[in-house]
């Protein structure tokens, strides 16, 4: 299990119900004022999937249209992850899906909501929330996508693109490391990205 990288500062841990069921777990971090970002956002999204699973799969946070519908991955990222997941040969219904922060970061841009990237004492803080979802869903592998999931359950200093496709070992919890589905979709060759992003997660199916 990760050690929590938690902070004096802010911190989830004291709403997190430790030793707690995942109904328990859902439902305590709809209180959760462990940092500001909750003040914000319309409401937390939980992780989601089978409990317990093989795979587990952390992204980010949660985008605009998870923080409205309150379901992660269901935005363009997620659609394009579906996708990916379907043609790598990963059912996404056997995988539990989560972010390492639970509450919607942006910046407001007239109508719009832009994503805003966590910074790190918001992931840290969040970090309880994480370490009891891997508790309860008890994944052979963790996959990570992004920098942001990498460094929260790898350290900060981790760098994803030295590691991307590989699985990792971090305190007895197998670590798959790929990008976020969103950086596909940013990509200045979008066919090529998603040929990458689908190629680390047959290579990373392996391990499972």
């Amino acid at each position: 299990m990760p050690s929590a990288r938690t902070s004096k500062s802010a911190d989830a841990a004291q709403y997190v119900p430790e030793g707690a069921d995942w109904a328990a777990l859902r439902s305590a971090s709809c209180g959760c004022r462990g940092c500001d970002l909750y003040k914000d956002a319309s409401q937390t999204v939980f992780g989601e999937g089978p409990v317990p699973a093989r795979l587990m799969m952390v992204g980010e946070q949660p985008g605009d249209r998870e923080d409205v519908e309150g379901h992660v991955f269901v935005g363009p990222a997620g659609r394009l992850l579906d996708k990916a997941l379907a043609a790598a040969g990963i059912d996404r219904s056997q995988a539990y899906l989560t972010n390492a922060v639970k509450h919607f970061k942006f910046t407001e841009r007239g109508k719009r909501r832009i994503h805003q990237q966590p910074r790190r004492g918001e992931v840290v803080a969040c970090f309880p929330w994480l370490r009891e979802e891997i508790r309860v869903v008890q994944p052979r592998l963790v996959v990570v996508l992004g920098a942001v999931a990498a460094k929260a359950l790898l350290g900060a200093s981790f760098t994803l693109t030295t590691h991307r496709g590989e699985v990792l070992e971090q305190d007895g919890l197998r670590v798959g490391v790929t990008v976020h589905p969103s950086a596909v979709l940013r990509a200045e060759n979008r066919d090529e990205a998603y040929d990458e992003f689908v190629r680390d997660l047959k290579a990373l199916k392996k391990a499972l």
